[in-house]
């Protein structure tokens, strides 16, 4: 069974169906929402999986997992049946980040993702947003993170791109010079 022609095959089938109704940005809102929730949450794909659940309790699960207390929209809750009536609830995750990449593309939307060591302003966010979005003739989605192990500067990711100006990779550089440098020496 080749996982990604059947989550793509799904994911096309979803998105056709968004379009035909003209609900594809209130299924992007939902679908985004649950991928982050199964990327976050590796519990919640393992019960997914359990066979001992009822099929009207993996609904309710995947359904808060995409739009929390709220009530999921006809089309989300059509298509969640359909896939547990097929028992594809598996490939829930592969179908979802197929769809988001169906869907920004045919909205022409970018990614990036912004690595810090210490959080990033509004302003700043909005100014790299801006400037990211002019460059690729697009819309932009960022996604911030921080994380102090990278001890000062930034990572930013845009679509298969990485710009790596961390001190922590720096001194990796500086390293890694003195280490070649000392075996020519010996």
């Amino acid at each position: 069974m080749d996982i990604g022609t059947i989550s793509m095959r799904y994911a096309k089938a979803l998105m056709q169906y968004a379009k035909d109704t003209g609900k594809e940005d209130e299924l992007y809102q939902d679908m985004r929402m649950l991928s982050r929730s199964l990327e976050k949450y590796p519990d919640l794909r393992s019960a997914l999986e359990n066979p001992l659940l009822s099929m009207r309790e993996k609904f309710s699960l995947i359904c808060t997992a995409a739009v929390g207390k709220g009530t999921a929209g006809r089309e989300f809750s059509r298509f969640i049946t359909l896939l547990l009536k097929m028992r594809r609830e598996n490939l829930l995750q592969y179908i979802s980040l197929s769809f988001l990449g169906l869907y920004r593309n045919s909205k022409h939307i970018g990614t990036a993702r912004l690595i810090t060591a210490v959080p990033v302003s509004r302003e700043m966010e909005e100014r790299i947003r801006s400037m990211s979005s002019s460059l690729l003739h697009a819309r932009m989605e960022i996604q911030t993170e921080v994380d102090p192990a990278i001890e000062g500067g930034f990572i930013f990711d845009i679509n298969d791109y990485r710009l790596d100006a961390s001190i922590a990779t720096q001194l990796k550089r500086v390293k890694q010079q003195f280490i070649d440098k000392n075996r020519r020496i010996v």
